[in-house]
Order: structure tokens, then C-alpha cells, then sequence
């Protein structure tokens, strides 16, 4: 069970002066929840990058694609009815619950962010007019704190979620926020020591070893420059170093638009079970993705 926690989550009050995460993915992602701080932060960045903003965009993309991949997959083949995402922004398109519970009704889904246009958005969720058929009352909620808060998230988690029971622990490039400093892989066990045996890490990251490396770097200086916090890219093996003590799910921890589900002998929407050819512009996503399970 998580511990009771003395911290408060982070006070709500509308930044419009710096630019946030969640409301770059919202641009990126074509939605409306952002400001000019967001949108120039985001273009400056990426004004290095081989494709510049356009690259922003397609792995934004790449990861909305991979979510769908991969919950389903948790769902429909692993028999998960529990999500936590640990990072959410204003969606454009569908979400976790919205994914999960369109295959199985029912299923309990948490998000945690610490954005207030993101915590604006998530009073939608408990609307009961905002439900579509199929859906079941009750089961989405939010916790308004950051990936740092372990203690708080865990605790409210814990209002929706049984956590002796196995929970999907989503982090879309939620880590790349979390500078050495504040010990990103102890915060990664203690979530992953507090679920249950059978739950699973579904881990996007961006890396810096696809394309040029020093357009990277020089994205990810930008980037924290204007966020006012860490933008940490990692290598493969740092990466990989979230999974420890977890078993991979096949392929294991490749680039994103080669992570497809395993064989399950049901084509896919591309029409088999591989992943899909790269976009026009042929360059790779720079972002590892895995779903790991804990034995």
C-alpha cells in the first residue's frame, strides 16, 4: 500500500509566461490548449532538427500510434482492466480511457499531470454527458501533481485503482522531464515495487541517437532553456536501465514505429503484424518505446 504523503500537489495557477509540456503536445498534436509562449518554444527547438517542426509533429504522432498499439494489446491479449498515465496533456484524439474502454467497459483509468489546462480538461471526464454508449460511469479520475510526487499520486490512485491488483504504468516521454538529479529510475521502482505482480511499464522515450546527435543536443538545450526545466535525452542503454527487473513484452526496446504488438494471428489495420513503412521523409523517430511486465 502507499505510504501517506505530507506533500501538497503543485499550486494551480495558469503559466502563461512559460511554456509546459503538456500544452507543446497539445500543439504539436494540432489541438487548441496552448498559448504563444508553448507554440514559440516548441518552433525555436526545433528549428535545428533535420524537418524542423514538421519532425516534432510526426513523433508526437508516432507516439499516439504506439499508445493505440499498445493498449490494446494490454487489454484485448494481457487482460489489463487498470491504467496509471503518469504525464497526460489535453488530448486530440483518443485517450487511455477512451481506447481501453471502448475494447473492455469498465476498465479503470487515472491520469496525472500538473498542468491546470490539463486539470481544466480532466473536469470533462466526470461528466456524465461527456460519456459516449459503452462507457461505465466512475471509472476515470485525475490527480493533479508530477512524476516526482510518488507518495500523492499513489495515494489518490488508490481512491480508483486496486493496487494489489495488476496496473498498466504509462509514462509518454514523462522521464525525459526528469533530470539525474531527481532520481528518475528510483522513481521509476517505487512505482513499479508498489503495483502488483503482472502489472506492466509502457516506456516512451526520446533519444538522441537517431539523426544527428548534435541537432539533438542543441534541441534539448532549447527546449529546457524555454521550459525553465530539464529536457533530458538519454541513450539506449539509459533507457533501458527503467526496465530493470521487468520482462520485455517482444521486440523489447526498439525505436517506435518498430514496436508492434507479438504475432496474435489477427491482422493488423496495416494488414499484417509488422509496423508500418516510415512516413514520406524517411527518417527514423528518435523515441525508444517497450511495454515491460513485472514477473
Amino acid at each position: 500500500m502507499p505510504r501517506a504523503s505530507n506533500r501538497q500537489p503543485p499550486e494551480i495557477g495558469i503559466d502563461i509566461t512559460t511554456a509546459h509540456p503538456a500544452r507543446v503536445q497539445n500543439y504539436l498534436s494540432g489541438g487548441d490548449a496552448h498559448f504563444a509562449v508553448d507554440r514559440k518554444a516548441i518552433e525555436h527547438a526545433t528549428a535545428v532538427l533535420p524537418g524542423g517542426l514538421e519532425a516534432g509533429r510526426k513523433s508526437v504522432r508516432s507516439m499516439a500510434a504506439f499508445h493505440t498499439r499498445a493498449l490494446r494489446y494490454l487489454v484485448v491479449e494481457a487482460g489489463i482492466r487498470q491504467f496509471l498515465k503518469l504525464g497526460t496533456a489535453v488530448p486530440v484524439g483518443d485517450d487511455v480511457h477512451e481506447i481501453t474502454q471502448s475494447a473492455a467497459p469498465g476498465t479503470r483509468v487515472v491520469y496525472v499531470g500538473d498542468d491546470p489546462t490539463v486539470l481544466a480538461h480532466a473536469h470533462t471526464l466526470r461528466d456524465p454527458g461527456t460519456q459516449r454508449p459503452g462507457d461505465t460511469p466512475g471509472t476515470t479520475a485525475y490527480v493533479h501533481g508530477g512524476i516526482r510526487d510518488v507518495d500523492l499520486i499513489l495515494g489518490e490512485a488508490a481512491l480508483t485503482l486496486d493496487l494489489d491488483r495488476p496496473v498498466a504504468l504509462v509514462l509518454p516521454a514523462t522521464l525525459n522531464f526528469v533530470d539525474s538529479s531527481d532520481d528518475p529510475y528510483g522513481i521509476v521502482a517505487e512505482f513499479v515495487e508498489t503495483v502488483a505482480t503482472g502489472s506492466y511499464l509502457v516506456l516512451t522515450h526520446i533519444t538522441q541517437e537517431v539523426g544527428s546527435d548534435q541537432a539533438m543536443s542543441e534541441t534539448a538545450k532549447r527546449f529546457s532553456k524555454l521550459l525553465g526545466k530539464p529536457f533530458v535525452i538519454r541513450n539506449r542503454d539509459e533507457i533501458a536501465g527503467f526496465l530493470t527487473g521487468l520482462e520485455p513484452v517482444d521486440p523489447g526496446l526498439v525505436l517506435i514505429d518498430q514496436w508492434w504488438p507479438p504475432s496474435t494471428g489477427t491482422p493488423t489495420p496495416a494488414g499484417s503484424n509488422h509496423p508500418p513503412p516510415n512516413e514520406p521523409d524517411d527518417r527514423p523517430t528518435p523515441i525508444y518505446a517497450c511495454i515491460a511486465r513485472k514477473p
